[in-house]
């Protein structure tokens, strides 16, 4: 009995500490990297990195099998990778050809299934044929160079790595001739884990499986596999495009604020940075954090706007705003500093300043051009005032009211509002332009009971 009540009481506690591991996330994170590597490929697996730094996994383990793919997007997940404070492992199952190969030499330990490949990472055009001599030779000699660091520091050989990628380098250990050069070196499972001077020429082992691969590399836990999200392709584009969306949300909120109301513009506005920030934090560069303090931003200056008129509120908003963008741009794993460095600020000031010039050039040409076309007329008078008077009819004086006449702004003008003239208040319209209240306005047109003023000189 007591026998049976020890068996009981072993398995309860293997249970419950499989359970609590689990809970606390120290388990195994394996991430699949099937087909072509590319920019989606990229998003993925940095998602899959943050979530596995987050749930302070044991071990990451990339599922690989792959022809190859965008050297550019290979060259990213190294730098993801390097990231990574736990131990990084690749199963290759059963390919690992071009751009993959460099993938797994940015891993700390390569397995290999009993059947599997790795090598053959000449740089090619994205239609497989070879590139131009010169350009062929500046992209041998950097990425050669860029992955035999990365090999080295994994330690990996690093002369196994550039003879993936470059047919004129052998590889020598000791006196032994391991792979002439003329070719490009690739290597089968038995070929890489064949010991030379004690040590394996690239792979730790041959394993039927993930399991088997963890059983050699002594390393426990829950398995869990990350799998990817069809909106991450989205959030791709997304983030490609920052730049315009950037631009289309601060052209929409700019004719939303010389417009009376609220129409298409601010929408169109709302839609381009809501676009914007649920991609970047899809594509895991940012949480929820950044769209709140743009909120608190945008409510800020909205109050400036309306109800604070004068006050600080409007700078406060308007700092937040753009902190708020740069910060959904910055890729930050768990674990690093809160203030990034000049490296991860770059891209997203580079961003922002493009949509910046782009949108100063936008606004200077609408602020011109647009005024003066019938649909932007029909737009701001037709689309936002009512058919009949904003004011009851009687409140309408047009005595007197001729171009020259001269009067005061009786409100806001944006653009539209309220004149106050010698023979009495009127509605009146700016040309596009904003005028304070009080200030002294001249009549340029009248068509009708449409008055068009400006400031007076």
């Amino acid at each position: 009995m007591n026998g049976s009540l020890r068996i009981v009481l072993a398995a309860f506690l293997a249970l419950m500490a499989a359970t609590f591991s689990a809970l606390a996330g120290e388990g195994v994170v394996v991430i699949p990297l099937k087909g072509e590597i590319s920019e989606a490929k990229f998003f993925f697996l940095r998602r899959a990195l943050k979530e596995a730094a987050a749930d302070n996994a044991r071990a990451v383990v990339l599922d690989m099998d792959t022809y190859g793919g965008s050297y550019a997007a290979a060259e990213k997940m190294q730098r993801a990778l390097a990231q990574v404070k736990t131990p990084t492992f690749t199963y290759i199952n059963p390919n690992a050809g071009s751009a993959g190969a460099l993938i797994a030499v940015s891993t700390q330990k390569i397995y290999m299934a009993p059947m599997s490949a790795i090598g053959a990472a000449a740089p090619v055009s994205s239609s497989g044929e070879d590139l131009p001599e010169t350009l062929r030779a500046k992209s041998i000699s950097y990425y050669s160079g860029y992955f035999r660091s990365v090999a080295e520091k994994n330690g990996h050989n690093p002369d196994v790595t550039e003879a993936f990628i470059n047919k004129d380098h052998p590889v020598i250990i000791g006196e032994k001739t391991v792979h002439e050069k003329g070719s490009l070196l690739t290597l089968s499972a038995q070929e890489a884990v064949k010991t030379y001077d004690g040590k394996p020429l690239l792979a730790a082992g041959i394993a039927d499986s993930i399991a088997d691969l963890l059983r050699q590399a002594r390393i426990e836990g829950v398995v869990r596999e990350v799998q990817p999200t069809h909106f991450e392709a989205v959030a791709f584009w997304i983030t490609t495009l920052a730049p315009l969306f950037l631009l289309g949300g601060i052209l929409g909120a700019w004719i939303e604020l010389k417009a009376p109301g609220f129409g298409l513009p601010g929408i169109f506005s709302l839609v381009c940075f809501a676009l914007f920030f649920t991609g970047h934090y899809i594509a895991g560069l940012a949480g929820w954090e950044a769209p709140v303090i743009f909120a608190i931003g945008f409510v800020l200056v909205l109050a400036e706007l309306f109800l604070l008129p004068g006050m600080i509120a409007g700078v406060v908003g308007v700092f937040l705003m753009i902190g708020a963008i740069v910060w959904a741009m910055i890729d930050r794993f768990p674990g690093q500093a809160i203030f990034p460095g000049v490296d991860a600020l770059m891209r997203p000031l580079i961003n922002l300043g493009l949509a910046g010039v782009l949108a100063l050039a936008a606004i200077a040409l609408l602020a011109r051009y647009l005024p003066k076309t019938a649909l932007y007329r029909r737009f701001i008078l037709d689309a936002y005032i009512p058919d009949s008077p904003s004011f009851p009819a009687e409140y309408n004086n047009f005595s007197g009211i001729a171009v020259g006449a001269e009067g005061v702004a009786a409100t806001i003008l944006r653009p539209s509002g309220r004149g106050e003239f010698s023979g009495g208040p009127c509605d009146v319209v700016t040309q596009g332009d904003f005028i304070e209240q009080g200030t002294p306005i001249r009549v340029i047109l009248v068509e009708g009971s449409r008055v068009v003023v400006a400031r007076a000189k």
